[in-house]
């Protein structure tokens, strides 16, 4: 069966070989061949191929963020029975790996005597009569949403560009593509809709009626 299914996939490439050629390499009837494309299609390959395709849905859904305990968890609210490992059988067969954004990690530790022994120069007194007279400073650490996204975006341009790949073979063109593709492709986490979709009516929004705008 595997030499048929190799003979099928490359019967539809342009400049194939003939199938009788091809069935004549591999050592295999044409007549097989024959009898086996046109055989009936197994209700459990028909189940295995509808789920592919849904969790191939939900997966681009996600962005290419969702394990196959999140998608396991989508398709049997939309009442999809199945077990979730086959969901992660069918996802390792389909190369479908999740990009998960870095969780949060703190860094800094407090260190009391260390603070205690740094000499308070200014003597909390941070006004001065002159400019230069005083230099102070401060680091401060914010979580914001800015790293999850930076991840997120970089697993999807992961998805056309390779790491390592040279951007200076593909021009200008080539790029706006993929960004049109990335900005019109539903998300789960914007109720389905697409990026080109919120942002257009963010701007309906911001317009108040009787202002003229500039393009």
């Amino acid at each position: 069966m595997a030499k048929y299914e190799f003979i099928d996939s490359q019967a539809t490439e342009p400049g194939a070989p003939a199938i009788w050629r091809m069935c004549q390499w591999l050592s295999v009837s044409r007549s097989g061949f024959y009898h086996w494309r046109c055989r009936p299609v197994l209700a459990t390959a028909a189940r295995r191929k509808t789920l592919t395709e849904r969790i191939r849905h939900y997966f681009a859904a996600s962005d290419g963020t969702d394990g196959y305990r999140r998608i396991h968890a989508d398709l049997a609210a939309e009442g999809t029975e199945c077990s979730a490992e086959l969901v992660r059988q069918i996802m390792r067969q389909e190369q479908l790996v999740p990009c998960q954004p870095r969780p949060f990690r703190v860094t800094t530790v407090s260190d009391a005597e260390a603070v205690a022994s740094i000499p308070d120069l200014v003597e909390r007194d941070f006004t001065a009569d002159r400019p230069g007279a005083k230099f102070i400073g401060d680091i401060t650490y914010i979580h914001t949403w800015q790293r999850p996204t930076n991840e997120n975006t970089n697993g999807l341009l992961r998805q056309y560009f390779p790491k390592g790949t040279d951007l200076s073979r593909w021009s200008a063109e080539d790029l706006e593509a993929v960004a049109l593709a990335l900005n019109n492709r539903p998300r789960k986490s914007l109720d389905w809709k697409t990026p080109a979709e919120v942002f257009q009516e963010q701007l309906h929004s911001l317009q108040q009626p009787g202002v003229a705008t500039t393009g």
